[in-house]
């Protein structure tokens, strides 16, 4: 049958017959006559798909199955093994690796047995790993001879020296790997054996122990820089593969171990010199990436090297920066350059890849940039501003834009997260902006990012903002600028509101025809409402509501239109869209300036207006469409979504502003809630609870919504919550947020809560992480009201076991280790409050065989319950012993697999 079965699958033209065939022989491999023919399919004079066959099966039986196997029969299963692969040493190379494989399984379940510590033994690498190590004097002087050898063959170097690579990644001591490195630098002369040879250079600078022998170090030195000719060979005839080896070698050494050859003060100028060579590496001919991929390896160098240069006692500093000043000026020079576009001609050329790798690249730089900074300080900002100034001015040699750019790109990178109020050169930057001839997308990009970078500079001098403006307010009109000018613009908004008065009317203007012309993408629109509402937010309220007025009528009119339609696809993406745009620009739109954090902005501030927001007055106006759109499209999860969007914002900025809106949206929600349960109905009453909850005013829309939303769900739970993990986590969260800000709300007679006790237990046991950190919140929030909240307090004492088994299970393995945190804190919030009982429960729980785990033993059961039980002050304590006893629970303690856990 068997035979018959295997012509079958790999003869029979038939395809039901193969896969017949197929399911049969899957069965013969895991049934027990697998351990006898396994055999027999291995004879010689069978042909190597059958031979195949026989060794997969004797794999799957020892790796699946090897409980099966009497210990006394496993030494003659390896003599059998090693005679099989003896044979087919010769033989079929697939049988032969398939065989190989079934030894390794063999070996991995013999170890717990052939091994004294046991299972653990597995995963004691580092005793492996130190004997190894030891044996290095046996083995490198054979490497060394090998390699030394005239006539050793190129295939048997090529070995030496991957062995040679591997053996220093067993941390052997620097100085005897000597002899080895100074032949690997001899082999990079070989081009067959270049790759390996800067492998196994690499990896033996790299070593962490490395720095403790400085005196190798200091002779690796002179043969890096011996490399240097054979580097220029290289970069000249566009060898880019021998470039990128050879930089490869002088970052490991200088990366590395910057710190100790820094302070070796007698070799400043050979380090020196190694420092020069990494800098022609960084500034290497070529556009990355596509004629060099060498220069990004150097950027983490120079990170390195300042912050070993800066972490020097003042005196040393001092000399070291004397030396090291002109390198980080010549670096910026040099990142400039390679940060350059190339022609737009060969640009055309780039692939979306290559352009993308680049830009990457360009922030790398700009990072890069950044961080010089702190060491050249405010003369690097006037040494950027003076070239560019000289570009900009010099009519005799006129200037690429690329080089324009470059510069001006230099001097954004800094300005964007450094604080250039006190420098002098910005104003005379200013000056020169709108100088610049722009005739390329990419420069007036870059124009556009250093205007928003300088926004908070405007802030402090108005009176330059006229001189920026109109370009950003030109550049919205244009959809290649799309992301850099609306972005900038809303940085200026945000930061220069209060001085925008006399451009306010033109800002809108302009916003408004490019938002009807639908020049921009999704996103980009949606930036933009929020530029308007900080702009907004600084006008009288009779201005901001004629502004509002002309901005979203159009919308208002457009929906009325689409609600009247039957819905589809496509008047479905307009409605997100509009309802979008409005809750975009009621993120920002706040009169009250409760974002406000500008030290200054005091004396600026408008006086408090009276009266209704401008917010409120337009969401009453449009209360009753939404609510039109919402009776069509309840069905849909995400237009329910974007209209809590619009609510759920308008509340986060109006705070105590949105008060005359919350009984009709309580009354909105509950009905939303009641047709059709979604995620986004219970985050929306959730925000409503933490702001309006506490207020006497409010309560009883707040309470009915609640005790609704609550009812609802508990009827979800009943059918099955198991399809709808985000409402479970979004209601575990109303219901912690509930007891947090108002924990009268569990003492509502019509409030079950003993069913929403059994929900959150439940819940504790989904696969989905969030619902089960939601769920621990719920119940951390929980126990702390057993004793001032008479009905939280019964159903903890009549159900808390459940919970506690549920707690045990999920550290017993049942849920993913990430969340043992979250389990600690309930066992830690039991101890506090319910002390006496959970004494008893866990007693009691923890006398069931194999619970909550068969890989605990009593004792170690009741020494984690001791702890528990003890521990009522340090919440961190419990963590880790919630920790540990996971992991016994898992049968990982004491492996390195978990050494970081």
């Amino acid at each position: 049958s068997l035979f018959q079965a295997l012509h079958q699958l790999y003869y029979d033209p038939n395809i039901e017959n193969k896969n017949l065939a197929q399911k049969w022989l899957m069965q013969a491999q895991v049934s027990p006559q697998a351990w006898h023919f396994s055999w027999l399919l291995l004879n010689m004079d069978k042909v190597p798909e059958i031979q195949y066959f026989g060794a997969s099966a004797l794999h799957i039986k020892i790796s699946r199955y090897w409980n099966d196997i009497p210990a006394d029969q496993y030494e003659s299963l390896k003599s059998q093994l090693f005679t099989h692969i003896t044979r087919f040493a010769s033989g079929s190379k697939i049988v032969l690796t398939r065989l190989c494989v079934a030894l390794a399984s063999l070996a991995l379940s013999m170890m717990p047995e052939a091994w004294p510590w046991g299972v653990a033994g597995m995963y004691r690498k580092g005793q492996v790993r130190s004997v190894l190590a030891q044996e290095c004097g046996s083995v490198f002087p054979l490497l060394e001879q090998l390699l030394q050898q005239q006539d050793s063959p190129g295939f048997i170097k090529q070995k030496v020296l991957k062995c040679f690579s591997s053996w220093v990644q067993l941390e052997i001591p620097l100085m005897d790997c000597e002899n080895l490195i100074q032949a690997a630098f001899t082999s990079l002369q070989d081009p067959e054996l270049f790759d390996t040879a800067v492998e196994a250079v690499v990896n033996a600078i790299s070593q962490p122990d490395a720095q403790r022998y400085v005196n190798t170090l200091l002779k690796l030195i002179p043969p890096v820089l011996g490399l240097q000719e054979q580097l220029r060979q290289a970069v000249q005839s566009g060898d880019m593969e021998t470039s990128h080896g050879i930089c490869r070698i002088a970052v490991a050494l200088g990366e590395n171990h910057s710190r100790a050859l820094l302070d070796q003060v007698e070799h400043w100028q050979s380090f020196l010199a190694l420092v020069n060579m990494i800098m022609f590496c960084t500034g290497i001919p070529g556009h990355y990436p596509v004629n060099e991929t060498t220069s990004s390896l150097t950027l983490t160098f120079w990170y390195t090297l300042q912050d070993d240069i800066l972490s020097f006692e003042p005196d040393k500093q001092a000399v070291y920066q004397q030396v090291y000043r002109p390198v980080y000026f010549q670096l910026v020079d040099v990142l400039l350059h390679k940060a350059q576009f190339p022609s737009d001609e060969e640009y055309g050329f780039w692939s979306s890849d290559e352009k993308e790798q680049f830009r990457i690249y360009r922030v790398d730089i700009s990072d890069t940039l950044m961080y010089v900074y702190e060491m050249l300080g405010a003369e690097l900002l006037s040494s950027l501003y003076d070239k560019l100034g000289r570009l900009l001015t010099n009519t005799e040699q006129p200037s690429t834009w690329q080089h324009t750019e470059a510069l001006l790109y230099g001097f954004q990178s800094i300005a964007e997260t450094i604080d250039v109020n006190y420098s002098d050169v910005v104003p005379g930057l200013i000056g020169l902006i709108p100088r610049i001839s722009i005739s390329n997308v990419q420069l007036a990009d870059t124009v556009m990012f250093t205007i928003g970078a300088l926004s908070e500079w405007l802030a402090d001098h108005p009176v330059m903002i006229n001189n920026l403006l109109p370009l950003v307010l030109q550049a919205l009109g244009n959809p290649e600028l799309s992301i850099s000018s609306v972005s900038t613009l809303k940085k200026i908004c945000r930061e220069c509101k209060y001085d925008l008065l006399p451009y306010a009317a033109n800002i809108v203007a302009v916003s408004q025809e490019v938002l009807m012309k639908q020049i921009h993408k999704t996103s980009q629109c949606m930036w933009l409402m929020q530029a308007l509402g900080f702009l907004l937010s600084a006008l009288q309220v009779e201005e901001i509501l004629k502004n509002l007025h002309s901005l979203i009528t159009p919308y208002i009119q457009q929906l009325e239109k689409l609600a009247d339609e039957t819905p589809n696809p496509s008047n479905k993406l307009a409605i997100i869209h509009i309802l979008g745009l409005l809750s975009n620009l009621f993120t920002t739109l706040d009169i009250s300036h409760h974002d406000d954090d500008h030290e200054n902005t005091e004396v600026k501030k408008l006086p408090v207006q009276q009266g209704p927001n401008p917010v409120v007055v337009v969401l009453q106006q449009v209360f009753q469409l939404i609510q039109k759109v919402l009776s069509k499209w309840l069905n849909d999860a995400q237009v329910v979504e974007s209209v809590c969007a619009i609510f759920e914002k308008s509340v986060k900025t109006l705070l105590d502003d949105f008060a005359p809106m919350v009984p009709q949206l309580c009354e909105m929600l509950g009905q939303m809630y009641s047709t059709i349960p979604q995620a986004s109905a219970i985050d929306l009453t959730r925000q409503l609870v933490h702001i309006f909850a506490h207020e006497p005013a409010h309560f009883p829309p707040i309470k009915a919504l609640f005790l609704l939303v609550t009812s609802v769900t508990l009827t979800l739970f009943q059918q099955g919550p198991r399809d709808h993990p985000d409402i479970v986590d979004s209601f575990m969260q109303l219901l912690a947020q509930a007891l947090k800000r108002k924990p009268d709300l569990f003492l509502c007679s019509n409030l079950d809560v003993k069913a929403v006790f059994q929900c959150g237990v439940l819940s504790l046991k989904f696969p989905e992480a969030p619902t089960v950190k939601a769920s621990c919140g719920f119940f951390t929030e929980l126990l702390p009201r057993c004793g001032e909240v008479a009905p939280v307090g019964q159903v903890v004492h009549e159900n808390g076991k459940v919970l506690l088994q549920a707690v045990l299970e999920g550290v017993g393995g049942q849920a993913s280790r990430s969340l043992m945190d979250h389990f600690a804190e309930i066992l830690f919030a039991l101890n506090k409050h319910c002390f006496s009982y959970l004494s008893v429960w866990i007693k009691e729980a923890m006398q069931q065989d194999g619970f909550p785990s068969a890989r605990v033993s009593p004792e170690q059961k009741e020494t984690f319950s001791q702890q528990i039980l003890r521990e009522r002050v340090n919440k961190r304590r419990v963590k880790e012993m919630v920790k540990e006893f996971t992991l016994l629970c898992r049968g990982l303690h004491g492996t390195e697999y978990t050494a970081d856990y």
